[in-house]
């Protein structure tokens, strides 16, 4: 008897460990560390080529992405102060985004295809909180339209925490129609994939409503619920194309409805209905539904890098805050983790900034709400 209990002490001490590192108790905290002094700096960490991701693990290591004629990452382990060497995972390889953490594990997955896709897609995984990644063997289903996912180019993926897909890995996809030709946008949409084994077979989910859509970005709010927001380079006419849309998921991403038509928030410069790949990441705070989004604020070219903050997971936007004057095009974006160095910070990887190629910014809340 004696030694049963000693087992299942070791097994419930165990469990309380595992639950501490990667459980619900890390996952959120309090408000008060998003409320220190205003912090706002920029770190130069790829000098040429294109397109952003960024994750934190964890561990609040921070995993950034990055790269056209290969992809590459960079990891820092003292919340973005400094940075490691440039790794290689795929050469030639051409970064598709959805950089995704595996809340359970730890494991690192990230995505790319041979070219501009439509294209071979293919991913990798690091298991050692991203100082290597292997080759994954990964499948990927169709739609309900017939068509498999095309990655690029989509802010990080998530793991789902509340409800009966908590462990689920979900990222952002789109299809082409076969390819990126003004003519073929009418045809265009934005859907997502997601995994429930760890990211070795992805589903694909119902088309997000509506066409001409583009990269986007989900989160995750506290009642479970996701939320999507997405670029829209085409719309029928009298419709808008030149502001974000976003729409809701209560069954773990598999459905959308509840398309809105994001008016607070432009989806690129206002004079090109192109669009621009946004940033998105909900600051993990216990029972709060802050959100953040990152785009251009600008009447014409990619500069005007800004930040804006909804209160109430989406519905409203009141607050923005201009974080670099200058050159800024592609941004992602993610939150530190509570109980790590990087709590209560923000980073917010985009195309451009002081030096250009890849900047990082790191900021906090209260730097946005400052003087507000």
């Amino acid at each position: 008897m004696h030694r049963i209990i000693t087992s299942i002490s070791c097994l419930l001490f165990t469990v309380s460990v595992l639950s501490s590192a990667y459980g619900e108790t890390k996952l959120e905290g309090p408000i008060d560390p998003h409320m220190k002094a205003p912090l706002l700096e920029f770190h130069q960490i790829f000098a040429s080529e294109r397109f952003p991701n960024i994750v934190v693990t964890p561990k609040g290591t921070i995993v950034a992405t990055w790269g056209t004629s290969s992809l590459k990452s960079r990891r820092s382990t003292d919340g973005g102060k400094t940075w490691s060497e440039v790794v290689e995972i795929q050469k030639p390889g051409f970064q598709s985004g959805g950089l995704t953490v595996n809340d359970e594990t730890g494991d690192v997955i990230v995505f790319t295809e041979a070219n501009h896709p439509p294209a071979k897609i293919s991913t990798y995984i690091s298991k050692d909180d991203g100082i290597s990644f292997k080759p994954l063997e990964a499948t990927f289903g169709k739609d309900s339209r017939g068509n498999g996912p095309d990655l690029h180019m989509n802010d990080n993926g998530i793991t789902l925490r509340h409800g009966e897909h908590s462990g689920r890995l979900i990222r952002p996809t789109r299809c082409y129609a076969g390819k990126n030709d003004r003519s073929l946008w009418p045809k265009h949409y934005t859907n997502a994939i997601y995994s429930d084994d760890g990211g070795k077979t992805w589903e694909v989910s119902e088309p997000f409503p509506g066409f001409g859509f583009g990269e986007a970005c989900i989160v995750e709010l506290s009642d479970g619920t996701l939320y999507y927001n997405s670029r829209r380079h085409w719309a029928p006419e009298g419709v808008s194309p030149l502001r974000r849309w976003s729409a809701t998921s209560s069954d773990g991403g598999k459905t959308w409805e509840n398309v809105t038509f994001v008016k607070a928030l432009p989806d690129g410069p206002q004079n090109t209905n192109y669009g621009c790949m946004g940033g998105l990441t909900r600051l993990p705070i216990k029972g709060k539904d802050i959100l953040v989004y990152s785009n251009c604020d600008s009447d014409s070219g990619r500069n005007r890098g800004t930040v804006w903050v909804s209160m109430d997971g989406g519905k409203t936007w009141p607050i923005k805050r201009l974080v670099f004057e200058g050159n800024f095009a592609y941004s992602a974006m993610t939150a530190g983790r509570p109980g790590t160095v990087t709590e209560g910070k923000i980073y917010l990887n985009f195309e451009g900034g002081p030096k250009g190629g890849s900047t990082v910014a790191v900021l906090n809340l209260a730097w946005i709400l400052e003087n507000k």
